[in-house]
């Protein structure tokens, strides 16, 4: 089992204990993934609404460089995701589109052919890895875990674009967490946005949806936030000090990355994924559970 892997920016830089935990918990459970050399920014957020022409030849090219090796292009986050799958979408249904590009990305020796798919890890281990194989792997069960699911919205959202299961009552998280022996407290606001996006055109807003999450994770019985997306895991433990003292509140919530939950059960160590020093959050209180 073997991908091409798109790290994404925010990877490469502001969470890289994200990259860290990926590529460990890839090792342990024997998926291959080899970082693509060259790839660039999926513009998310911001280009795609000055040029987005420009958007869909960049992604379109970073799809082209995993069609190259053969392989699938696996990303670990949820806006790139979205981004190189909205592309792919695009170019697959407009021939037109599709031959423009082409004529732009031949300039440079590339070519775009939409002969492979764009996954999550997320959808790696549940639809191609298999629970009942990660189940037999883990040796350090996470009993006793209580584990806030938060999915962020661009794992979900657009269905058209992602549809990896029904985006109003998804299970995919929940059931990863129980493969891995936490107990998840079916979060009611697993489905709500974090505001990443929007953090500085609209602040007030936004810290009121960060701490209502933490909070109301806390007030659910929660001993961590899990989520998929790097840049959701930014937003909840990066402002949960600014945004507890707009909701009130007095409980720290850890904040983890799927993949250091998931290497937390399978033996890994904090130390390996980055949990003790990238963490403004104390990730201590979920250590316990593992010695």
């Amino acid at each position: 089992m073997k991908y091409a892997f798109f790290p994404g920016c925010v990877l490469e830089s502001a969470a890289k204990e994200d990259y860290l935990a990926t590529v460990a918990v890839a090792r342990k459970l024997g998926i291959e993934i080899e970082e693509l050399d060259g790839w660039t920014c999926c513009g998310a957020s911001h280009v795609q609404d000055i040029a987005p022409e420009v958007t869909l030849a960049t992604n379109a090219r970073n799809i082209a460089l995993a069609e190259e090796k053969g392989l699938n292009l696996l990303t670990v986050c949820n806006t790139c995701t979205l981004m190189l799958r909205e592309a792919k979408n695009e170019l697959d249904k407009d021939a037109a589109k599709k031959e423009e590009v082409n004529k732009q990305l031949a300039q440079i020796g590339k070519q775009y052919r939409g002969t492979i798919d764009v996954t999550h890890f997320l959808w790696v281990l549940i639809r191609d890895y298999g629970l009942d194989k990660l189940k037999a792997k883990i040796v350090k069960p996470l009993t006793g875990l209580r584990v806030a699911e938060y999915y962020g919205c661009h794992i979900l959202r657009p269905q058209e674009e992602l549809g990896f299961e029904d985006y109003q009552v998804p299970t995919s998280l929940a059931d990863l967490i129980t493969a891995i022996g936490a107990t998840p407290i079916d979060f009611s606001r697993k489905l709500d946005c974090c505001g990443f996006h929007a953090v500085y055109p609209a602040h007030d807003s936004v810290m009121q949806m960060t701490g209502s999450i933490n909070n109301d994770a806390a007030k659910e019985g929660a001993d961590c936030v899990v989520t998929p997306c790097p840049l959701c895991q930014m937003q909840l433990d990066m402002f949960q000090k600014e945004a507890k003292a707009v909701v009130g509140g007095d409980k720290d919530m850890p904040i983890l990355h799927m993949s250091q939950l998931i290497g937390l059960a399978l033996g890994i160590t904090p130390e390996e994924m980055g949990m003790p020093a990238r963490h403004l959050t104390s990730t201590a209180p979920v250590q316990k559970f593992v010695g």
